[in-house]
């Protein structure tokens, strides 16, 4: 039974990524608006009905690795070496993401999803609302490496600016610089300029 049971999550596993692949494909090459869910369902081989069984909404489709974008978050608090700092360690991912996008060789097809997000006000507007929902999650790591109980308000704050300030940074052009300034501001709070 239980041989079934992992047979059968992979399947699904995998009927999921081929809607995904097929749906971020024509996205990128044709726009997401002028992409259809029966095209995304021809493209993959299932009917629509399937897409829908997986995704509850158009947006999603473009947004299927949501579960390993907060486990990589989690971690790099978790894990972060000792005398590092939760914010150095999360400056240190911000840039390692960026790099990634900037000089990975497989680099060109990560940079044509990010401006498709970037160029499609729905799309921006559900990464938006997918990525503040790990505000919950990066709390409680933060809680449970600082000693807390449970995360308390300046923690829950924290959070949020600093997948806020991840948010704004691709909305840059001068992403890195964005990301810089954001942390030396949660370091040393920010100065009027005079």
């Amino acid at each position: 039974m239980s041989a079934d049971l992992g047979r059968r999550e992979r399947k699904k596993a995998a009927t999921r990524k081929a809607i995904s692949d097929a749906a971020t494909q024509l996205f990128v090459e044709r726009g997401f608006d002028e992409v259809s869910i029966r095209e995304v369902a021809d493209a993959a081989d299932v009917s629509p009905t399937t897409v829908f069984a997986h995704f509850p909404q158009k947006e999603a489709l473009v947004f299927d690795e949501d579960d390993a974008q907060r486990d990589m978050l989690v971690a790099a608090v978790r894990d972060r070496p000792e005398g590092t700092s939760v914010s150095d360690a999360l400056r240190d991912l911000y840039r390692r993401e960026l790099i990634g996008l900037a000089f990975d060789p497989t680099g060109a097809h990560r940079r044509q999803f990010m401006q498709l997000i970037t160029d499609t006000p729905a799309l921006r507007d559900y990464a938006s609302r997918m990525w503040l929902r790990h505000e919950d999650a990066l709390a409680a790591a933060i809680a449970e490496t600082t000693g807390q109980s449970e995360p308390d308000a300046e923690t829950r704050v924290y959070a949020r600016m600093v997948l806020q300030l991840q948010i704004l940074a691709f909305e840059h052009d001068d992403a890195a610089a964005t990301i810089e300034a954001g942390f030396r501001i949660f370091e040393r709070g920010w100065r009027e300029p005079r």
